[in-house]
């Protein structure tokens, strides 16, 4: 489990942004230098995690105005991701596929039944995490707002 402060697990997962040239590996540490909010959800197409990326898409101005990128995972690969942004008209950021859920290991974030838990992690331009959240149900998410505030009180 990644604690505060710690250095965040680095990664390079395929994903999408929903443009040919977005269709790529992602990785954390080509951000080095900007704070990252990664979101890890636990699947496409569901309410839940319908709203909550909707919802930061809306939102994309306050995290671009304290420099941050987002950066959405969960375990469906590629092609799903590809459908259900354009199902919702695109994202503001890329969905990425951990597809054999090592990534969600490695931050601590799968359940006890195998499946990802709804978490969000702030990591600084640094590489050490400076915020984290796992959801025990999952059934809400972290406001915009709460999380613009840890990337302002990590700087």
């Amino acid at each position: 489990m990644v604690a505060i402060g710690a250095t965040a697990p680095d990664f390079s997962l395929p994903g999408t942004d929903g443009t040919a040239e977005g269709r790529r590996t992602y990785s954390l540490t080509e951000f080095r230098g900007q704070p990252v909010v990664v979101v890890f959800y636990p699947g496409d197409n569901t309410p839940v995690c319908t709203r909550q990326l909707n919802s930061y898409t809306q939102d994309i101005d306050e995290f671009t105005g304290v420099g941050a990128q987002v950066l959405a995972i969960s375990p469906q690969d590629v092609v799903s991701h590809e459908g259900f942004a354009e199902d919702q008209g695109g994202f503001a950021f890329p969905l990425l596929a951990d597809v054999d859920k090592a990534v969600g290991d490695a931050y601590g974030i799968i359940g006890p039944l195998g499946f990802y838990r709804r978490s969000v992690f702030v990591v600084d331009g640094g590489g050490k995490v400076t915020y984290s959240h796992r959801a025990i149900a999952g059934l809400t998410y972290r406001p915009t707002a709460e999380l613009v505030q840890a990337v302002e009180a990590a700087r």
